[in-house]
């Protein structure tokens, strides 16, 4: 087997069209980095980013597009693939940002309340689709982390096996934006039980933590975790970006 690239994905969330950072999805928790949403993408470019993982918080909440204006000037700004998550819930949103230049949608609340939407939405565009899984306490948070539902974190996976889903985005809630340090044990355990590639996501403190992925990774089999999402740690200094970006090439 060819060994896949271990994916460093930083991260853009959005907040009244500025980059924040959130304390465990607490909209009431967050730390603003800057009022230009398409300059930050440029910087993470220039430091070797060739993915980014873009996130519309309000959009998560409100259940549709908020952020729109300040992702379409980060997709324009970006060189590489930018991957949207926050608020997609129907056909119509997913063909309109996959029609604008976004490389891959993250849906999370519809995987759960309409998986027949993903289902049709991954056969129709194959490996565009991520699927979120965002578990507190082994269950899956819904709509911007705000509801727990009774499903299962691999009950949920699962149920998207042989669709044409990317990928699976786990994030464990309870580290998210906290620099608690990654859960490789969990997203280690997500890539054995389920065929489809994992994105870490949740905690990442430092270089310690992407090191620890791409050994964990290189355990189970070339590309099952397929890379991570980091953010509070570049915005705070504690991970240099490129730093990373080396890290993960080995």
């Amino acid at each position: 087997m060819t060994s896949q690239p271990f994916i460093i994905f930083p991260a853009i969330d959005l907040k009244a069209g500025q980059v924040v950072r959130l304390a465990e999805g607490d909209m009431d928790r967050a730390t603003i980095y800057g009022d230009d949403p398409a300059a930050q993408a440029r910087r993470f470019a220039e430091a070797g980013a060739d993915h980014l993982h873009v996130v519309d918080l309000d959009g998560a909440f409100a259940g549709k597009a908020v952020n729109a204006q300040a992702v379409e000037h980060i997709v324009r700004a970006f060189p590489g693939r930018v991957q949207l998550g926050g608020g997609i819930r129907d056909r119509a949103a997913i063909e309109r940002w996959l029609a604008l230049g976004v490389a891959r949608v993250v849906i999370g609340t519809a995987a759960l309340d309409d998986p027949a939407l993903v289902r049709e939405a991954a056969r129709d565009f194959p490996n565009r689709i991520v699927v979120a899984v965002d578990a507190r306490d082994g269950y899956v948070a819904t709509k911007g982390w705000a509801d727990q539902s009774e499903v299962r974190v691999t009950e949920l996976a699962l149920r998207f096996e042989d669709t044409g889903v990317a990928a699976l985005l786990f994030t464990d809630v309870g580290r998210d934006g906290l620099l608690k340090g990654c859960n490789v044990p969990a997203t280690q355990a997500l890539a054995h039980e389920t065929a489809i590639p994992v994105i870490a996501s949740g905690g990442v403190a430092g270089i310690a933590d992407i090191e620890a992925l791409v050994a964990a990774n290189a355990g189970i089999a070339p590309g099952r975790i397929e890379g991570v999402i980091t953010g509070r740690a570049l915005y705070d200094g504690r991970l240099d970006l490129a730093d990373a970006i080396r890290a993960a090439r080995g």
